[in-house]
């Protein structure tokens, strides 16, 4: 076991980038990552092979499960099942998290 305190704004950095992802744990049953996505960029559409929960940090995302879609802002959590095909659009300069389990 380990511990580590992390300051949740420093997790992950745009620079330069339109994207960037940073995997902080994993394990054969699930995933903690850092995502910071640059304004009006686009997670193209793909599946979850996990039930996710998507924890805004900064900014404001839209994800966009079939017709259906969800404003996320700073300080929201959306959940959602394994299998659910969606997209992730950046209405501002994001950050989350992403947990897989």
């Amino acid at each position: 076991m380990f511990y580590n305190v992390l300051k949740a704004k420093d997790l992950v950095d745009l620079e330069d980038q339109k994207f960037n992802r940073q995997v902080l744990m994993e394990s054969e049953s699930g995933e903690l990552s850092a995502i910071a996505l640059k304004k009006e960029e686009i997670i193209d559409t793909h599946t979850s092979t996990c039930d996710a929960a998507v924890l805004v940090l900064e900014g404001e995302i839209e994800i966009h499960f079939d017709a259906e879609k969800f404003t996320v802002e700073k300080g929201e959590i959306l959940m959602f099942k394994r299998d659910t095909q969606h997209n992730v659009f950046a209405k501002k300069d994001s950050k989350f998290l992403l947990i897989k389990i």
